[in-house]
């Protein structure tokens, strides 16, 4: 849900610049995507990154960053290279510019569309996938995967205590173990 809901925000940022540079200012279908394609990059990175898969700290170049920008400009190339081709059609069909705009709107929106499910399916399972932060080569320990694979990706420093605790609650139970409501 944090995914589409930053793909939403970054759509809206790519939409209004679109719109403006090649409504109003005239421009180019070309130039107007490519505009409209750096205009929603930027949030939908910081969005993905911190609050999709909250990762913090510094990223990885080959692990992260790399392939990200790798798959972001290659759906780039894809929605711009569609809006360059509709237009041909769009200025040759129809005649007024706020409906050539809104037409160029909507092919963008579906370019974008097409590839969204995928492109959450490769940040998920390889861009933004969990890693252990221990220097163990990047591997999980079992025993972090075990409990829940997802506590990696949110809070990897805590894994070490979830063991003890784990551990402890398996233990003869006393009366000093914490109570499920004073966490």
């Amino acid at each position: 849900m944090r995914y589409a809901a930053g793909s939403v925000v970054a759509f809206g940022c790519s939409e209004v610049v679109l719109m403006a540079a090649y409504g109003l200012l005239g421009t180019r279908a070309w130039t107007a995507a490519s505009l409209a394609w750096v205009a929603g990059a930027v949030p939908n990175y910081i969005l993905n990154r911190r609050w999709a898969w909250k990762r913090r700290g510094r990223a990885q170049f080959l692990r992260e960053t790399l392939p990200y920008w790798v798959i972001t400009l290659s759906t780039a190339a894809m929605a711009v290279g569609t809006t360059s081709l509709v237009d041909n059609w769009v200025r040759s069909s129809v005649n007024g510019r706020g409906e050539q705009s809104l037409l160029l709107g909507v092919v963008y929106l579906a370019a974008y569309g097409v590839v969204f499910a995928v492109k959450f399916v490769l940040f998920d399972k390889w861009v933004f996938a969990g890693r252990s932060r221990t220097g163990q080569g990047g591997a999980e320990s079992a025993s972090t995967a075990a409990l829940d694979p997802a506590q990696s990706l949110v809070e990897p420093t805590l894994a070490p205590s979830a063991v003890s605790l784990a551990a402890s609650s398996t233990a003869a139970p006393s009366s000093n173990a914490p109570s499920a409501t004073g966490r």
